[in-house]
């Protein structure tokens, strides 16, 4: 080749690069503005701490950069090949290719190393500073306080790496495994065997909301925009709360009829319960009315009426969403179901599939936008903000638990400091295991090898072969095609190496896709039959707690409310610190 031909080709590459990290700079701000948005959005508005802020958008924006870097780990091992032919482009030689993926491996390493420590250190750490906060505490008590409790969070790491430095890893390469893909994805560095175990260990943990938050979130994102659902929509209007309290009254009516209007003395335990339950939802309904009747507030009439006239188009953007998460979820079925069948190796190496035997929608769509960049970066991104925000979406409808018991709610304007730090962890496990969907059962040739195609000559045994003259040769690459015409992906090496060397990690995660989708079809299920309640997300509640705690500081102006409430506590007159929480009201 000239040098004449051999310029164009080097010019390509040396905008291409630049352009493509250029393209994840600006999407790191914008996750970054998003991150600080979400924030602001979620925790409460007269109970925040600067410091808890900052940890909470350092890690979401950590983390959402963790899922984004994605799309341009293959866009940047996609330009190294050329389709047409089939071959590697002149300038993509040994070198420049490993210095490629070299700089990938630092950012991610990066990321997940920053992931870890937020979810083990920093957060717990977070945590215990706010809890120690008290009026006579000086800041040197609060870190000595936080770094005392954190010190098991400390052990906890030191532990995962021990275990992780001396756990053996798989080494056997017998059947399949001889492929040059398999060999190079056996641990011979201790430092990446320790981060490996610790993110192995980390995505099997996240495994467990990304069921039990993710999937019902998935479900319930669309019956948010089809469906009216009481407090996922805005104010509810008068003429439902008034409805909501007919109901109410006659209920009561009935009770009382039950026992010939006698007190409630005479009443059963049960019915007793249901009448005190029936006159505090009365009373929550009454100042809810009175409310929506004012009508002008907060220009919620002109909204009524700008939301009225969107309806159709709501309705039609949750259709669409519906179809996009079915897509994913049948995406899903079927790579697992290709996997349990068709995995070279099963549970030995956490089900690695060799190359896609049944077709995967999302997975071509990824595939064909690949060779358009960057229209699959955009459906890249917009799939992890769905994945995201259906996350977010189940953690509000079902609330950060302990088992049965509701430890915090995660609610627009009202979510304590506590709960934004326990919901940024578990989003980062969430998104771990996201990220794990993607790169596996979602698009798995497009998170291996984006659009890279190979010439596949067998026949001759040529694998040097130019078959531009040959297009029917040309196919996508897949684990078996030769490592150096086709590069993979970082991400995809990076996890494959977690379920090859701890085969335990990749079987967990595997089959818990299977939970993911029968939790998604139950409450996909259920949402079409009855309409789901999420009333502690509603404007009209909102409004009420505004409305209760302009009352207690007017009430309590000039004396402290610690002596309003007869009892010791931790909260006082919000006048005074900004200190104060629902459950004060």
């Amino acid at each position: 080749m000239t040098m004449d031909t051999l310029l164009p080709q080097l010019g390509t590459l040396s905008v291409q690069i630049p352009v493509i990290w250029a393209s994840a700079g600006v999407v790191l701000s914008l996750l970054v503005i998003s991150a600080a948005v979400f924030v602001r959005i979620f925790q409460d508005r007269h109970d925040r701490d600067a410091f808890v802020t900052i940890v909470c958008v350092l890690a979401l924006s950590s983390l959402l950069a963790t899922v984004c870097l994605l799309p341009v780990d293959i866009a940047l091992v996609s330009i190294t090949t050329n389709n047409a032919t089939g071959l590697k482009k002149e300038w993509a030689d040994v070198e420049t290719v490993a210095r490629i993926v070299q700089q990938l491996k630092i950012v991610y390493y990066s990321l997940y190393s920053l992931d870890a420590a937020m979810c083990l250190l920093i957060i717990p750490f977070a945590y215990f500073w706010y809890e120690e906060w008290d009026v006579d505490t000086s800041a040197w008590q609060r870190i000595k306080g936080a770094l005392k409790y954190s010190l098991c969070f400390v052990a906890f790491i030191f532990i995962l790496m021990t275990v992780g430095l001396f756990i053996p890893v798989a080494n056997d390469t017998k059947g399949h495994w001889d492929l040059d893909y398999f060999k190079k994805l056996l641990l011979a560095n201790n430092g990446e065997r320790i981060l490996t175990f610790i993110v192995g260990a980390l995505l099997c943990v996240g495994i467990l909301p990304y069921v039990c938050y993710t999937a019902p979130g998935l479900a319930l994102t669309p019956m948010v925009y089809i469906k009216s659902i009481p407090g996922a929509s805005t104010a509810s209007s008068s003429a439902s709360v008034h409805e909501d309290l007919i109901f109410n009254r006659e209920r009561q009516r009935m009770i009382e009829a039950k026992y010939g209007g006698s007190t409630t003395a005479n009443f059963t335990s049960k019915d007793r319960r249901e009448m005190e339950s029936l006159q505090r939802e009365e009373r929550t309904l009454v100042r809810r009315e009175r409310i929506a009747e004012e009508g002008g507030r907060k220009g919620r009439r002109f909204l009524g009426k700008l939301k009225a006239l969107g309806r159709p188009l709501e309705i039609i953007f949750g259709i669409f969403v519906l179809v996009v998460s079915l897509s994913v979820v049948t995406s899903m079925l079927l790579t697992s179901v290709d996997k349990s069948k068709n995995s070279v190796c099963g549970n030995r190496c956490g089900y690695i599939l060799a190359k896609i035997n049944l077709f995967n929608p999302i997975n071509w769509l990824f595939v064909t936008a690949s060779n358009f960049f960057p229209a699959d970066y955009v459906l890249a991104l917009l799939l992890v903000l769905l994945l995201f925000v259906g996350s977010v979406v189940g953690a509000a409808f079902v609330g950060i638990r302990f088992l049965w018991v509701s430890l915090f709610k995660i609610q627009t304007g009202h979510t304590k400091p506590q709960g934004m730090l326990l919901a940024t962890v578990i989003l980062t496990l969430m998104v771990l295991a996201i990220n794990y969907a993607i790169t596996m059962i979602i698009a798995p040739q497009y998170a291996h090898y984006g659009g890279q195609k190979f010439c596949n000559n067998t026949l001759t045994g040529d694998l040097f072969l130019d078959c531009s003259q040959n297009p029917e040769l040309i196919v996508f690459c897949s684990e078996s095609a030769p490592q150096y015409i086709c590069t993979p992906t970082v991400v995809s090496t990076f996890i494959n190496r977690v379920t090859l060397n701890f085969p335990f990690f990749g079987a967990f995660a595997f089959w818990g896709q299977f939970a993911f989708i029968g939790v998604y079809t139950i409450t996909l299920l259920i949402g079409l039959i009855k309409t789901p309640r999420l009333r502690n997300m509603s404007d009209d509640e909102d409004d009420e707690i505004d409305e209760e705690e302009s009352l207690l500081r007017e009430s309590s102006r000039g004396a402290d409310w610690e002596n309003i409430r007869g009892q010791s506590g931790r909260s006082t007159t919000y006048g005074i610190n900004g200190r104060g929480s629902r459950e004060d009201v």
